[in-house]
C-alpha cells in the first residue's frame, strides 16, 4: 500500500451515491454529473460510490466501472472517493476492486462473505485477504439486513489493530452496538475511523464519537447535513439537534411507500424526492425493482412542499 493511499481519511458527510436511471435502465450519466457536482456544492467531505443506495448489487462489473468513472471524472479530485466492492467472496471482491481502485477509487469497502457459511475466523481471513491484495485502504461495511451476519466489535478492532482494515461503515441500526464499538476502538488508541449509516440519529453518534456520517437521504439534501455536521464539531449540539430533526421530518418520505421492497421502499423515495425537486431526470429503479405509484409520488412530494424543499433551483 502506498503512503498516498494509506493516508486517505474519511471523515464528515459522505454520501452514498445514487445512481439515476433512463427510463431504458441504462445510467444516465447528465443525471448522475449533476448529482455529483450538487453534492460537492453543498459541501461534502468525500463520495461513497456503488453502494446500497447507489443500487450496485443490480449492476454488472462493467457499469459498476461505468458509474465510477463518471463519479471520478466529475469530482476532478476534490474530495476522496471510496468505493463499494461488493461480491460474494474475496476472489470476487478482489477482482472487482482492482477494477475500481483503476477507475479512480482512493479505497474500498465491502461486506463479510455473502451465501456462504463462515465463522468469524474465517471473515477475518476474508477481509486479510482483500486487503493484501489491493493497493488502497479496506473498510469494512456491517449491514447484516444485507449479509445476514453481524460483524463482531472485537472482529473489527483487532482487524483495525492489525492494518487490515481502515474504517467501519456501520449500517447495522444498531446503536448500542456502534456506541459499544467506538468505546472499544478509543480504548485501542483508535485504529479505525467510523462512519454511521444510521442518518436520523447522526447528532447522537457524533456526540457518541462517531468520525462520520453516510446519509443516503443526502442525495436528496446535503447541505442540511453538512450544517448539522459542523455544528457538532463546534460542539454546537443544540443547532446540531435542530438540524436533525428538520431533517428528520423530511425524512419521512421513505414512510410513504407501503407495501414493497427494501430497495423500492427506500431508494424509491430518495429518486421520487431527487426528481421532485430537479436534481435528476427520472426516478427509474433498477432492473426488477418496482417503481413508486403516482399517490406515492404526490405524497411525497407533498412532505417535501411542507418542509420548503419545492421548488429547488438547480444549476
Amino acid at each position: 500500500m502506498t503512503a498516498a493511499s494509506s493516508s486517505v481519511t474519511f471523515t464528515g458527510v459522505i454520501p452514498p451515491v445514487a445512481t439515476p436511471l433512463l427510463p431504458d435502465g441504462t445510467i444516465d450519466h447528465v443525471s448522475l454529473e449533476r448529482l455529483v457536482e450538487r453534492l460537492i456544492a453543498e459541501g461534502v467531505s468525500g463520495l461513497f460510490a456503488l453502494g446500497s443506495t447507489g443500487e450496485t448489487a443490480y449492476f454488472t462489473d462493467d457499469q459498476r466501472v461505468e458509474l465510477l468513472t463518471t463519479i471520478v471524472r466529475v469530482n476532478a479530485g476534490r474530495v476522496p472517493i471510496i468505493a463499494g466492492a461488493i461480491e460474494l467472496t474475496a476472489p470476487r471482491i478482489i477482482e472487482t476492486a482492482r477494477r475500481l481502485v483503476a477507475a479512480g477509487a482512493q479505497a474500498i469497502v465491502t461486506t463479510a462473505p455473502l451465501y456462504t457459511l463462515n465463522s468469524a475466523a474465517e471473515v477475518a481471513d476474508h477481509f486479510r485477504a482483500i486487503a493484501a491484495a489491493i493497493d488502497v485502504p479496506l473498510w469494512a461495511y456491517d449491514v447484516p439486513v444485507r449479509v445476514h451476519s453481524k460483524l463482531g466489535i472485537d472482529l473489527l478492532v483487532r482487524l483495525g489493530a492489525e492494518g487490515v482494515i481502515h474504517g467501519v461503515k456501520d449500517s447495522s441500526g444498531d446503536d448500542v452496538s456502534f456506541r459499544r464499538l467506538i468505546a472499544a476502538n478509543d480504548a485501542a488508541g483508535r485504529p479505525l475511523q467510523l462512519l454511521t449509516g444510521h442518518e436520523v440519529v447522526v447528532d447522537a453518534m457524533a456526540l457518541a464519537g462517531a468520525d462520520g456520517v453516510v446519509p443516503g437521504f443526502a442525495n436528496v439534501e446535503a447541505a442540511g447535513y453538512v450544517r448539522l455536521w459542523d455544528a457538532t464539531q463546534r460542539g454546537d449540539w443544540t443547532e446540531a439537534r435542530t438540524e436533525q430533526e428538520r431533517i428528520n421530518r423530511a425524512f419521512d418520505i421513505v414512510f410513504a411507500p407501503q407495501g414493497l421492497s427494501g430497495d423500492a421502499t427506500g431508494v424509491g423515495a430518495f429518486k421520487a424526492a431527487m426528481h421532485a425537486r430537479g436534481i435528476i431526470d427520472h426516478a427509474t429503479m433498477a432492473d426488477t425493482v418496482q417503481s413508486l405509484d403516482a399517490d406515492t409520488v404526490t405524497r411525497i412530494r407533498q412532505i417535501l412542499s411542507e418542509q420548503g424543499m419545492l421548488p429547488v433551483a438547480v444549476s
